[in-house]
């Protein structure tokens, strides 16, 4: 049986953004794998990545309200 994905060195949100992309395919790879898939540990699994896809969300937000400027000038 594959193991899942080792945890990452840091918290989700002191990774870099290399980091967390590449902590999302193995997230996802494990979780398309039918014997993590289907197991009880792929709630735990889902869990991180909900954890990721949201750091990953926050971080575009960020970047898009950053790229607008200054309000009022």
């Amino acid at each position: 049986m594959p193991a899942e994905p080792p945890a990452p060195k840091h918290p989700t949100h002191a990774l870099t953004t290399f980091e967390l992309k590449d902590y999302r395919r193995q997230l996802e790879r494990a979780l398309k794998d039918r014997t993590i898939g289907s197991a009880p540990v792929a709630a735990v699994l889902r869990a991180k990545l909900d954890e990721v896809l949201a750091e990953q969300a926050e971080r575009q937000a960020i970047q898009q309200s950053s790229r607008k400027g200054p309000v009022g000038l």
